[in-house]
């Protein structure tokens, strides 16, 4: 019996690793210090597929001081591996954003993309900038495009943002059961 569940959780282990060294590589990439505190909040991030407060990553991370998780938190905000995202309600929530924005914070490109935040549970969703569509040779533009679009023909040329915040908000698929 016990083999049997050692067996099953050989595969959560390996995925877990894996997600622990592209954490280590993206900070040794972002020419962070790799140390304990920054690899384990940073890996919290990336297994997660919405943004979190300081206390839903304390939550997981119980081993670790508030202290030290504010300032892993800052560090990886400042390095542009995560993102903090100001809410309405006065809490910070931080996310990795999708892999390919994860990607783009590591070379340098500013978190540009909107946000879903639910009303009833206050969960909060980073909206993917990739567009899907079926006819590959249409191009759809980027949302920051589309807001930039949006803010030159309302206030005139030579408007140019630099910093995008826009949160929907609604119920999750969880909430409107």
């Amino acid at each position: 019996m016990i083999t049997a569940i050692h067996k099953k959780s050989a595969p959560a282990r390996q995925a877990a690793d894996q997600v622990r060294s592209l954490a280590e590589r993206m900070l040794s990439q972002a020419a962070i210090r790799v140390t304990e505190a920054r690899t384990s909040v940073l890996t919290t991030l990336l297994n997660t597929s919405r943004a979190l407060s300081h206390q839903e990553v304390q939550d997981t991370l119980p081993g670790m001081d508030r202290v030290t998780l504010y300032r892993a938190l800052d560090c990886l905000t400042d390095a542009g591996l995560a993102h903090k995202i100001a809410g309405d309600d006065r809490i910070f929530r931080y996310n990795t954003g999708s892999d390919h924005q994860a990607h783009s914070a590591m070379t340098g490109i500013q978190h540009q993309h909107g946000h879903f935040k639910c009303t009833r549970c206050a969960k909060v969703f980073c909206l993917d900038e990739e567009q899907h569509c079926t006819d590959r040779s249409h191009h759809h533009p980027s949302l920051k495009d589309q807001l930039q679009a949006t803010l030159q023909a309302t206030l005139g040329k030579g408007f140019q943002s630099h910093d995008i915040e826009l949160t929907i908000k609604g119920w999750c698929a969880e909430c409107a059961k």
